[in-house]
């Protein structure tokens, strides 16, 4: 009997493994598997290698890993954590949190801007009693990550991918972005009167301080990598220096990137590049964007998300502004619209599982109130 039993206790612990894989990547599997499927359609052949847009890649590796760097030597935090001291109740402080993370994803992108800022908003408000207050905090710092990356290129993952793949220049890539940028600062900014106004204090990091030689290496390797996004360098030369620099100062930084939301683009740019090749796909969303671009490309984010929306749909409309809008905007919404809101759901989730149900119906108001209001503003500029 004993010896029966062996294998399936021994199964157990690869069954836990591969389940808590899965929750814990959900869209690089759902792109695997869309990918695998859309390779049953159309066969492996040489078309397959003009899919991969292997500059996006490129900007998108050199970005991760040099903000990776930053963050293991508490950059962000401390940078952050300085702004905020100065604030002196929690409705300002919610305010500071709210735009470090807002500015944070122009820089460093939405889903990095979370990771890096999501848990100095839970010290903040956690440790100072105003725990009731966690959720509006995290869902405003959400729609701030996902709204203020929209302005530039490397702000979001679908913006790098578009502006790669349209060749858009950059002084027509913001300008097509001010106005709906704008507009979500204004709401945002209203949004945080929904925070009562206590006071707050928050005890100053003094344990910690910035290697100045470490700092200013990776600010260089950073200015690099914000080089190459705008095509001023070779994306050959700059991952050189990336990678031989951190390999020197942080390897660690290397092993950190996220290469699952790498592996997802790959996946994606194989099931993009195969449904653009089925007739019935490429005539059933020629119809629909031919209608209103900006329309669809937001629903489709509600369905699965924006970065595969930007990547499918591109392959069948050139009117790339609309496209634009359509997916910045389009992460407004419901819990799969964006990448960036699981991080944050699965972050407040593991602080607070028992109040989810509330997070979810806070969550699902306000990004709706954005959703609804941005689209209605685009669709009355034009787009």
């Amino acid at each position: 009997m004993a010896d029966s039993a062996a294998p399936v206790a021994s199964q157990r612990p690869e069954k836990g493994r591969f389940l808590s894989f899965v929750k814990k990547n959900a869209v690089l599997v759902i792109a695997f598997c869309a990918a695998v499927i859309s390779a049953l359609l159309v066969p492996p052949d040489g078309e397959y290698l003009g899919y991969f847009d292997v500059k996006t890649l490129c900007c998108l590796f050199g970005t991760l890993a040099v903000v990776c760097a930053l963050k293991n030597i508490h950059f962000f935090s401390i940078v952050a954590s300085r702004i905020i001291q100065v604030t002196g109740n929690s409705r300002i402080a919610a305010l500071a949190l709210i735009y470090i993370t807002f500015i944070g994803s122009m820089l460093i992108a939405n889903d990095m801007a979370l990771i890096t800022f999501l848990p100095l908003g839970y010290y903040v408000f956690s440790t100072t009693g105003r725990k009731d207050e966690v959720a509006t905090v995290f869902i405003l710092q959400n729609i701030a990550a996902n709204l203020g990356g929209m302005l530039t290129p490397f702000g979001n993952p679908q913006n790098l991918y578009l502006y790669q793949h349209f060749n858009i220049p950059t002084g027509e890539f913001m300008q097509i972005m001010l106005l709906p940028f704008l507009v979500a600062v204004a709401l945002i900014t209203l949004c945080c009167f929904l925070i009562p106004k206590h006071s707050l204090r928050v005890s100053p990091q003094k344990d910690k301080t910035l290697p100045a030689m470490r700092t200013s290496l990776y600010i260089f390797l950073f200015s690099l990598t914000i080089m190459m996004v705008f095509r001023l360098l070779p994306p050959w030369l700059v991952l050189s220096a990336v990678v031989i620099g951190l390999i020197i100062l942080d390897r660690k930084a290397l092993r950190q990137v996220d290469y699952g939301l790498l592996c997802t683009f790959v996946c994606f740019f194989i099931f993009s590049g195969n449904m653009g090749r089925l007739p019935v796909v490429r005539d059933f969303f020629s119809g629909l964007l031919e209608k209103s671009t900006l329309l669809t490309s937001v629903l489709s984010c509600q369905v699965i998300s924006n970065v595969p929306s930007a990547i499918l749909l591109s392959q069948f409309t050139d009117n790339y502004a609309s496209l634009l809008v359509g997916v910045n905007i389009g992460g407004a919404g419901t819990l799969i619209a964006s990448l960036a809101s699981l991080i944050t759901f699965r972050e407040y989730t593991s602080h607070y599982r028992e109040w989810t149900g509330k997070y979810i119906l806070r969550f699902t108001l306000l990004n709706f109130g954005f959703l609804i209001l941005l689209t209605i503003f685009s669709l009355a500029i034009g787009r």
